[in-house]
């Protein structure tokens, strides 16, 4: 197993280094194979484009499976648009970071047939709550996703619940659920999941984990394909991460980061 860990007193440029991803950019899935923008839109513009629809198009894919439009701000007004342009009937991935979804736009993804083929969904920093997550758990659309990154919202250990509690998950391959102030009870919902066989990476990066959520994730009997598991900046001092590592029963792990 790779072992990826960090201590307080390491150095800042040593960190940069050194430190794992912090959250999945969904972008690396939208490029020109899927989303047709190979620019990842790293900026944070403070105010939505001026033409939002013309926005949306040149993010598009031509083949309109793929829309990258990370840090866009398009808000509501643009996942509506999204849900009537016809020439994404069949979109299959989207980089949606940043771009002030809220649960409105959460419930418009949810709801709408234009993304009832969706596998690749970035929905990183959109004010989404523990209601966004339960209208991703409850709808169709998302019954075939491989790769979902809810980084930075505030689904919370309900959201979380909901979301890993649904059998719509069960192809699931890459959770990203980093900065989302979980607990504990978050980490033993995910190891007690009969629907994550195919979890093969799985980001908690900077939640409120301790030792006994870690123990629990180590010690699942669900989580037989898992790979990674990223563990940085939770309540988990080096020595205890170090003795739980030993006895993981994880078959596939080969990399953890805590």
């Amino acid at each position: 197993m790779r072992l990826v860990k960090r201590s307080i007193c390491i150095s800042f440029l040593t960190l940069l280094i050194t430190i794992p991803i912090q959250a999945y950019d969904m972008s690396k899935h939208t490029g020109k194979e899927k989303g047709g923008h190979h620019g990842h839109g790293y900026g944070r513009p403070k105010a939505p484009p001026s033409d939002i629809p013309a926005h949306i198009k040149s993010r598009s894919s031509k083949d309109g499976t793929g829309v990258n439009l990370n840090n866009s701000q398009v808000g509501v007004v643009g996942v509506r648009f999204m849900a009537e342009y016809q020439a994404l009937q069949n979109i299959q991935s989207m980089a949606l970071k940043t771009n002030n979804l809220t649960d409105e736009g959460v419930r418009i993804l949810a709801s709408s047939p234009t993304f009832k083929n969706v596998e690749f969904l970035s929905l990183w920093d959109n004010h989404i709550t523990t209601t966004g997550a339960k209208m991703i758990a409850e709808s169709n659309n998302f019954s075939s996703l491989k790769e979902l990154n809810l980084a930075e919202n505030y689904i919370g250990d309900a959201g979380v619940e909901f979301i890993i509690n649904s059998s719509k998950i069960a192809d699931l391959e890459w959770l990203d659920l980093s900065k989302n102030k979980l607990s504990d009870a978050s980490a033993k919902t995910i190891a007690n999941s009969p629907h994550l066989g195919n979890l093969k990476r799985l980001d908690l990066f900077r939640n409120n984990i301790s030792p006994e959520g870690m123990k629990a994730l180590l010690q699942s009997k669900n989580l037989s394909k898992l790979e990674h598991l990223d563990l940085v900046g939770n309540n988990v001092d080096f020595d205890s991460a170090q003795a739980l590592e030993k006895n993981t029963i994880l078959p596939k792990l080969t990399t953890l980061a805590y």
